[in-house]
């Protein structure tokens, strides 16, 4: 059996697997003639996508050379900004962090204040890496709220006054050079924790409870995104709980209205606790306080109500819950186990997964991370990249 291929694009994604091949198993995977395979590995390599393996490969004649994906031919810049917290990272064509750092700065700064920030850190990050500019393929960026990701424009978002339309990519590009690529926060971190788990889970939803409470969904290994890229805004459902609380949407009645971790660190603060964010619920959590203990098992048990709903639905293999308020750990996702095995079908639930966030803080950069690789090496944006030349 052998593999349709195109052009060039795909003989690298045969390459990406890591397995280093030789012109010989290229041309028996694809069935091309030899001197076109030639003529397609030396484009890559003209590029620096592809470069000889380390060593030859000898059937008892003349070692055959053997070539393989190079994840150091170009790097990608990755963001993920968060309500008051930003992390930020340069990364290989394999996801790896070549240099990263975190910072609190508010997104009601404003987008020219936040982006001027960013494109400053993105330049100190490189320096510490060892590249330019010049080595960059493209940049992702997550931000706090709805996003159009085929143009990159914020809609709406209700925690970020002055973004709304803003055209993230347009302002970007011509200051960093190459491609942006914007989604919201919570589809970047389930790319991220996807490419942590993947081949294995096919289907996965990724909940971020942090100051609102959103969902990824994975399907067949790909992000759903909806028809504009609305897809998953679980934290806007309405729940019994929630009764009568009015949320920062302007409804009222939202999950997020009493589960987020903004909702929670106000009803502490009603009681005289020390709760200025999510961080703060979670730092109270973590020294013993009953109120806080209660009112996150209780946030747990209102958020798996609506996961119970969508387990019945989806039929996911795994849901991960992440954000800041995972750092709550059992308080929390016992309340959310509770509610799913007791109202979702037995099927729906037999092999499910509940967990927290495997890669902690990165998986948002990573996630941006593997949003911009997977748009560069698509076979198609290779081709192109490679007839420019």
């Amino acid at each position: 059996m052998t593999i349709e291929v195109a052009g060039a694009g795909d003989l690298l994604a045969i390459l990406r697997s890591g397995e280093p091949r030789t012109r010989t198993e290229l041309m028996q995977l694809t069935g091309l003639a030899r001197s076109t395979v030639s003529q397609r590995l030396d484009a890559l390599l003209d590029q620096r996508w592809i470069i000889p393996a380390g060593d030859a490969i000898s059937s008892g004649g003349r070692p055959a050379v053997a070539f393989t994906f190079n994840a150091g031919a170009r790097v990608v810049l990755a963001a993920d900004l968060g309500a008051t917290h930003s992390r930020i990272a340069v990364t290989d064509l394999t996801t790896q962090v070549l240099a990263e750092r975190s910072q609190d700065i508010a997104i009601t700064e404003g987008p020219e204040h936040v982006l001027e920030w960013l494109v400053e850190e993105f330049e100190s990050l490189l320096a510490e890496a060892g590249h330019t500019l010049a080595d960059v393929c493209g940049v992702g960026i997550g931000l706090p709220g709805p996003v159009e990701h085929t143009t990159g424009l914020p809609v709406n978002p209700p925690i970020m006054p002055g973004w709304d339309g803003f055209d993230v990519p347009g302002w970007l590009e011509p200051k960093l050079g190459a491609p942006v690529l914007v989604d919201n926060d919570v589809n970047i971190m389930s790319l991220g924790e996807h490419w942590a788990v993947r081949p294995e889970v096919k289907h996965l939803l990724f909940v971020k409870i942090g100051t609102g409470i959103g969902c990824g969904i994975i399907t067949e290994h790909r992000l759903h995104r909806g028809a504009q890229g609305a897809a998953g805004d679980i934290g806007h459902i309405q729940v019994a709980a929630a009764a009568d609380r009015v949320c920062r949407c302007g409804n009222t009645g939202c999950l997020e209205a009493v589960a987020g971790g903004a909702a929670i660190a106000e009803q502490l603060r009603d009681l005289g606790e020390d709760a200025v964010d999510s961080r703060g619920v979670v730092a109270l959590v973590r020294t013993g306080s009953p109120a806080a203990i209660r009112m996150i098992r209780q946030a747990g048990r209102d958020i798996g109500d609506v996961l119970a709903s969508l387990v019945n639905f989806f039929n996911p293999s795994s849901i991960v819950i992440g954000g800041d308020l995972s750092d709550a750990g059992e308080h929390l996702l016992a309340g959310v186990r509770e509610l799913i095995y007791s109202r979702s079908l037995p099927l729906a639930t037999q092999h499910l997964n509940i967990r927290v966030r495997r890669l902690g803080d990165r998986a948002g950069v990573i996630g941006a991370s593997v949003m911009v690789i997977e748009h560069v090496l698509n076979p198609s944006a290779v081709d192109r990249s490679v007839a420019s030349e």
